[in-house]
C-alpha cells in the first residue's frame, strides 16, 4: 500500500514521507531536498552526514541539494553560494500515485527578499518520480519577454563504503576544469580517488557508473552535457560545516548540471528540464 504523508522533523523542518512497495523516501519542503531514498530490498542510494543537525535555514549536508539559479559562487559578491533555492520553503503542488509509482511536484515562489538575487520572471519546479529508480528534475520556464541565462545542479551525495575502493566510469571523451584550471582532456574512461577531487565536466556522455563495494550505481542525465564530480578528501573535510572529518571516506558527489558552456539559455516562453535518474544495477 502506497502512502504519502507530511511529517515534521524534531528541529521543525517539514518533510514529505513516501512509503510504497517499491521504495521509501523523504523530501523536505526546505529546498525541495530529498535526503532519503531506499529501494525495497536494496541499500540506500543517498548519503547524509551524521554531523548535520537539520536546522532551519541550512541546506542539508547530503541527499540532493538543489543549486539554483546559479551553481557555485555568484559573480556578485555577497550572494549565497549555489543560489538561494536550497534554503527556501517550497510548495508541494501535486501528489500522484499510480501502481506504486509516486510523482511529486514542488514549486518555489520568488519573494521580494529573493528578487535582489533573481529579478527575472521565471517559474521553477522540482519533480520527483519514486519507484525502484529515483528520478529528479528541475524545470525552468521563462515568463519574461527577454532571454534569461542560468546555471544549476542537482548536488547528489552517494553512499560509498570506502572511497579507496570506488571507481567511477563513463567519462570517455569529456573535458574537465579542476580548481580553476583547465580544461583538461579526460585521460581514460575511469576515475579513481586518492586525493581531493573537484572536477566540473563538460562534453560528458549521458550515463556514468559508480562501482562501489555494495554494487554499481547508475547515474544518467537528460538535457545536460555537464556534471560535477566531488570528494573533499582530508584537508577540506576539516573545514566543511556539518561534515565529520572522516566523512570523505564514505561519500562522493556526482551532480547532474547545466554549467559552463552547458548553461541554460531560455528564450521568452521557453521551458527547460534538467533530469537525473539514479538506480542500483
Amino acid at each position: 500500500m502506497a502512502s504519502v504523508t507530511t511529517q515534521k522533523h524534531t528541529n521543525g523542518l517539514e518533510f514529505v514521507e513516501v512509503k510504497t512497495d517499491l521504495c521509501e523516501a523523504r523530501i523536505f519542503m526546505q529546498g525541495a531536498q530529498i535526503d532519503q531514498f531506499i529501494p525495497t530490498g536494496k541499500p540506500p542510494l543517498l548519503w547524509v552526514s551524521s554531523a548535520d543537525d537539520y536546522q532551519i535555514g541550512n541546506g542539508i549536508r547530503g541527499g540532493i541539494p538543489v543549486c539554483w539559479p546559479w551553481f557555485g559562487m555568484s559573480e556578485v559578491e555577497g550572494f549565497p553560494q549555489h543560489g538561494f533555492a536550497r534554503t527556501r520553503i517550497w510548495n508541494l503542488d501535486s501528489v500522484n500515485i499510480d501502481d506504486q509509482i509516486v510523482n511529486l511536484v514542488f514549486s518555489l515562489d520568488i519573494d521580494e527578499q529573493d528578487r535582489q538575487y533573481w529579478p527575472h520572471d521565471t517559474s521553477v519546479k522540482v519533480l520527483f518520480t519514486l519507484s525502484e529508480t529515483l528520478t529528479v528534475s528541475i524545470q525552468n520556464t521563462n515568463n519574461a519577454d527577454y532571454q534569461i541565462n542560468l546555471t544549476q545542479a542537482l548536488h547528489t551525495y552517494f553512499p560509498i563504503t570506502d572511497i579507496h575502493q570506488l571507481s567511477a566510469s563513463g567519462f570517455t571523451g569529456s573535458k574537465y576544469i579542476e580548481f580553476g584550471e583547465g580544461p583538461y582532456k579526460q585521460p581514460s574512461d575511469t576515475v579513481n580517488f586518492n586525493k581531493e577531487t573537484d572536477r566540473v565536466y563538460t562534453q560528458l556522455a549521458d550515463v556514468q557508473h559508480l562501482h562501489t563495494p555494495n554494487g554499481t550505481i547508475e547515474v544518467s542525465r537528460e538535457n545536460s552535457q555537464s556534471a560535477v564530480l566531488w570528494n573533499p578528501w582530508i584537508e577540506k573535510s576539516a573545514r566543511l560545516s556539518r561534515f565529520n572529518a572522516d566523512d570523505y571516506l564514505t561519500m562522493v558527489c556526482l551532480e547532474a548540471a547545466n554549467v559552463l558552456e552547458d548553461n541554460v539559455s531560455l528564450a521568452p516562453g521557453e521551458t527547460h528540464t534538467l533530469t537525473t535518474h539514479i538506480r542500483w544495477i
